[in-house]
């Protein structure tokens, strides 16, 4: 576990000038940055290219990496989500998905959240903290190493969704210089900003800025198309309703040819109907969007019930019809609680209690 300083929490930039106050060429951040991000090192005896002196003068200074996996559980559909522990000791959770040529990882940014949204698990633990860039960026680096540990050729991480636990635009400035790693082409994770996307519950300000201070998917959870609904579900509609929220949408810097995701979870007799399908068509019509529908994924903390599926197609029907883009995004992992909505990070004793 890291107690000192965590070289993740530092950008090639910081890295250069903490190298430069030592009277140290500016160029070896370059080389911890790929030892870190592309070789995946574990430590500093790993980075060989560096002298002796260089690699104990930062091992007496940083540590790499903050989180400790307490636990890893693997879904039916071989879905892995992984429990870590912090060095403060709290717990987050991220989850890696196989998709058909490529696994995406569902990363968070807060331990916690305090959005209170009433159909989220996550929701119930209530909010203890944002996290550090380190253990953001930590937990891809995390589960790059994991897949280049498995088998003959693995898939591959190519996609990261800030889907997670946490508000990621309520821990913006640690969302921002994650997502510099995270794009870094030279030195760094060289993800392309194609296979990143950032979900948001409606933080219109925020939205407006990410899209000028970077290039990244957007996808925002709507859930309802009227103020009184979507502020019963999700509270921070009280702050910013419907109209604000798509104002800031349709302000979102991004190519001419990309769509903002909405996410909209379904749920039985709450939002579910013909009407509500209707009402989500003329809504987003102005924007350049895409919905995923969601199927409610159940759990005992909250009392809304899945559609059955025949009200699934009919909503998904209407959209189409309507000439919307709309999927009905299929759930992984809801056997292991890693699905849409039901990460708690629960400590591993707690973890075996529920499933």
């Amino acid at each position: 576990m890291c107690t000192m300083k965590d070289i993740l929490d530092f950008t090639r930039q910081d890295l250069g000038e903490w190298f430069e106050n030592r009277g140290i060429q500016r160029f070896r951040a370059d080389q911890v940055f790929k030892w870190l991000y592309l070789k995946l090192a574990g430590g500093f005896e790993e980075m060989t290219d560096l002298g002796k002196a260089l690699r104990e003068e930062l091992a007496e200074h940083f540590c790499v990496g903050t989180l400790a996996l307490e636990n890893m559980e693997t879904s039916a559909d071989t879905t892995k989500k992984f429990l870590h522990r912090m060095a403060d000791g709290e717990y987050v959770e991220s989850v890696l998905i196989p998709e058909k040529d490529h696994y995406t990882l569902c990363v968070s940014t807060q331990a916690g959240c305090a959005m209170n949204c009433k159909f989220c698990l996550t929701a119930k633990t209530g909010f203890k903290r944002n996290l550090t860039m380190g253990e953001i960026v930590g937990q891809i680096r995390d589960a790059r190493r994991y897949v280049a540990q498995q088998g003959k050729e693995p898939l591959f991480l190519s996609n990261i969704v800030f889907m997670g636990m946490g508000e990621p635009l309520a821990n913006y400035d640690n969302l921002l210089r994650s997502l510099g790693v995270i794009f870094d082409t030279d030195f760094g994770m060289k993800f392309s900003s194609r296979k990143v996307t950032v979900s948001t519950s409606g933080i219109a300000p925020k939205i407006v800025q990410l899209g000028h201070d970077t290039e990244v998917n957007l996808a925002v959870s709507l859930n309802a198309t009227e103020d009184d609904l979507r502020s019963r579900l999700m509270p921070i509609n009280r702050t910013w309703p419907i109209e604000a929220l798509l104002a800031a949408c349709k302000k979102f810097d991004m190519k001419p040819r990309n769509k903002i995701t909405f996410e909209y979870i379904l749920m039985s007799g709450v939002n579910d109907s013909d009407g509500h399908a209707h009402a989500l068509a003329r809504l987003l019509a102005p924007i350049r969007a895409k919905v995923n529908l969601i199927p409610f994924n159940e759990h005992a903390k909250a009392p809304f019930k899945r559609p059955p599926r025949a009200r699934i197609d009919a909503f998904l029907t209407i959209l189409l019809d309507r000439n919307m883009t709309a999927i009905v995004r299929k759930s992984k992992g809801d056997d292991i609680s890693a699905a849409c909505g039901q990460l708690k990070a629960a400590r591993v004793d707690d973890t075996a209690s529920c499933h």
